[in-house]
């Protein structure tokens, strides 16, 4: 099962972060943060999402593959990725409702994932960063 997206995807050892929102919400703008820490573009603008066990692997659709816009500059030709699989998912229309909040998760096609709300979040591409690199979310206490 697979489903195309409008999202951007970026991806740190195999482990992809799908970034959500509407036009204009800093999608690509976030996934340029990403690849400057060292993240590799899987698709910008459009994601394909497949279903693969427990899994849901991202790639891009072949006439975009290795291109991003940078908003006012244009459209960069950049290094890509062919595939990961989807770790984590930031919604740029979503603010987190508190300081520290409780975690979310969202289902795509049947797998549950991580949910980060991105809208105004300082140091966002720091954080998703260590997240898609060995660091976990703490409970709250």
């Amino acid at each position: 099962m697979s489903q195309m997206m409008h999202g951007t995807a970026v991806a740190r050892d195999g482990r992809a972060v799908l970034i959500t929102g509407a036009a204009g919400s800093g999608k690509s703008g976030l996934a340029l943060a990403l690849m400057a820490l060292g993240g590799k573009l899987i698709a910008d603008d459009a994601v394909r999402l497949t279903a693969s066990g427990s899994d849901i692997v991202l790639t891009c659709p072949p006439e975009i593959k290795g291109i991003i816009e940078a908003r006012g500059i244009g459209l960069l030709s950049v290094q890509s990725i062919d595939q990961a699989r989807l770790a984590i998912v930031v919604d740029m229309d979503k603010t987190a409702a508190q300081r520290l909040p409780a975690p979310e998760s969202i289902v795509i096609l049947g797998v549950e994932f991580p949910l980060i709300c991105g809208k105004n979040s300082r140091g966002l591409a720091a954080a998703i960063w260590c997240l898609l690199g060995d660091g976990q979310r703490l409970p709250i206490a």
